[in-house]
């Protein structure tokens, strides 16, 4: 497929998504889903916290590139992070699980990474363990 022909394909994968009933917008052109929910009075995280998460990533056809699932979960400074998973989080509570669809523009863009051709919609299954 050529890479524009997979950018679009990407996109209207998105468009479509965001219609979908329970799929949420965030700024940005990012949308999620709830899976769970932790307590209403629980943490969020700003862009300077420290987040610990479990998480699964994969691209709209299903291919996984990378999980802390079976492992340690991710501990990290927000700020540090993909534009997408900086905007999401700052929404989430500890105890939330969301699965995040997150447009190319606010993942790696045009560029590719292991596992990732450059203009992926990224899909994550989020959960938010801990915020320090």
């Amino acid at each position: 497929m050529a890479k524009q022909d997979y950018i679009i394909k990407n996109r209207e994968w998105l468009e479509a998504k965001s219609r979908e009933d329970g799929v949420k917008p965030l700024d940005k052109g990012i949308y999620y889903k709830v899976i769970s929910s932790g307590k209403a009075d629980a943490q969020k995280p700003n862009r300077s916290s420290v987040v610990v998460a479990h998480y699964t990533g994969c691209t709209i056809n299903g291919k996984k590139f990378d999980s802390s699932r079976g492992g340690a979960p991710l501990a990290i400074r927000l700020r540090e992070l993909i534009p997408g998973w900086i905007i999401a989080l700052q929404q989430m509570r500890v105890g939330d699980r969301w699965e995040i669809y997150i447009p190319a523009e606010m993942g790696y863009g045009r560029f590719s990474q292991p596992g990732i051709p450059g203009g992926s919609t990224l899909v994550f299954d989020i959960e938010l363990i801990g915020v320090g």
